[in-house]
């Protein structure tokens, strides 16, 4: 059974950091995209980035790029999102996801996710 536990999340200040992990168990993902996405009450679920398991760069949204990064420990079998100069734009719930598609970036290319985890940034 395939699993993906996110933890990390909680409440920060704007300008503040938080790094969030994305704990995957139940398959070999050798070749698919973790992905990480987040979503607002009453609106769509937004890709934010994803990193290929076995390697190369990441790849980010514009909203993000330069603020958060993506890196994976493919020992433990998580990868991480450290976000960086916060602000409310970013508070959200977010989501890790798996795809078998190298460069998917929409939601229907990711077959697994986790039960998401709440950041909030304060103001």
């Amino acid at each position: 059974q395939v699993q993906l536990v996110e933890t990390g999340g909680g409440l920060v200040q704007a300008g503040g950091s938080l790094r969030l992990s994305c704990a995957a168990s139940g398959r070999t993902f050798s070749g698919y995209s973790l992905g990480w996405f987040r979503q607002v009450p009453g609106k769509e679920r937004e890709f934010v980035g994803r990193v290929v398991w076995g390697g190369g760069n990441a790849y980010y949204a514009d909203a993000v790029k330069s603020r958060f990064t993506i890196s994976r420990d493919n020992d433990k079998n998580t990868v991480y999102l450290q976000m960086n100069s916060l602000n409310a734009e970013d508070t959200a719930v977010y989501y890790c996801a798996a795809s078998p598609w190298r460069t998917g970036s929409f939601v229907r290319d990711y077959l697994y996710w986790g039960q998401g985890t709440q950041v909030t940034v304060s103001s």
